[in-house]
């Protein structure tokens, strides 16, 4: 048992320290600034190579160059999802909510590229989709900032955890395995599955880049499918270390919040932007429930 804790220990450090954060934060910012001018060459040089269509979404004009950075941006934001894992559920849950709000967001740079000004603005499939994102971020926004400050409240009324003991622990290890474990897995994810849509977006001959049916898909479809598995083990797991009703439903309900996004990357126009925001009022609402049970127990003489 001590070898496991000493191993898990530098694993720990080598991934989930302050300052391996810090180190990973510089590379993916100059990673962001670097792809965003070369992203910008090739809508510039786009029509000189056979090998790029200037017709392509993400070429034909310069403002879906900032749809690249995002993308590490978003990569980032993987990383503090995992980061933050073992410290605390709701603020992991917090950050699939950042992730999913960010995707939309870079989706508007690239719809934003492509809108079509006219007076048929309503019958327009592409202006929609923007229409839809553009209101859907402004919403998301607000719900994570209600999530965050109900999150606040919550661990104000948790100030004493001393009564859970060794029980916490063992669970804290648990999330700090799964959060190891993670971290090697998404980077590789991250490496095959934009490495892929980059083959084929520029090598593709025989229309192989069809099989992607969304570029906003790419990575997160599979990321999220990960994130389910996670959850639910999370909450089979935490039945060994709490039976509290508000608990087991708290958790619960963010495994349903989690499958909600993941299905959301099925469907497109009104119903993905429905989808997701409904998965984030429904996590919103369950943890705002959540407080006001702790503070009913709180105040029990």
């Amino acid at each position: 048992m001590a070898v496991f804790q000493t191993r898990l220990n530098q694993l720990e450090r080598l991934f989930l320290s302050e300052s391996s954060k810090k180190a990973i934060e510089r590379v993916i910012l100059i990673l962001a600034i670097a792809s965003f001018v070369a992203h910008l060459l090739l809508i510039y040089f786009s029509e000189l190579f056979p090998f790029l269509d200037p017709e392509s979404p993400l070429l034909g004009n310069p403002i879906a160059a900032v749809y690249t950075p995002f993308s590490f941006i978003l990569v980032y934001e993987v990383y503090l999802l995992v980061y933050y894992l073992p410290r605390s559920i709701t603020t992991y849950i917090s950050k699939q909510y950042e992730i999913i709000s960010l995707i939309i967001i870079r989706r508007l740079f690239k719809d934003l590229a492509n809108l079509k000004l006219s007076t048929d603005w309503f019958t327009i499939k592409d202006d929609l989709q923007f229409t839809y994102d553009i209101l859907a971020s402004v919403i998301l926004f607000y719900l994570l900032f209600w999530f965050y400050r109900l999150n606040k409240t919550r661990k104000i009324l948790n100030t004493d955890t001393s009564a859970l003991g060794i029980a916490m622990d063992k669970f804290v290890t648990f999330k700090k395995v799964i959060a190891v474990i993670l971290v090697p897995l998404l980077l590789g994810l991250a490496v095959y599955t934009f490495g892929k849509w980059g083959y084929l977006e520029f090598m593709d001959n025989d229309n192989s880049l069809k099989e992607l049916k969304n570029i906003n898909n790419i990575f997160f479809d599979e990321f999220f499918t990960v994130l389910i598995v996670v959850d639910v083990l999370l909450l089979l797991v935490s039945f060994f270390y709490t039976d509290k009703y508000h608990k087991v439903i708290r958790n619960s309900g963010f495994v349903i919040s989690t499958i909600l996004i993941r299905i959301s990357f099925s469907v497109d126009g009104l119903v993905n932007t429905v989808l997701i925001v409904f998965a984030v009022i429904f996590g919103l609402t369950i943890l705002a429930i959540h407080n006001q049970f702790e503070r009913h127990l709180e105040a029990k003489p």
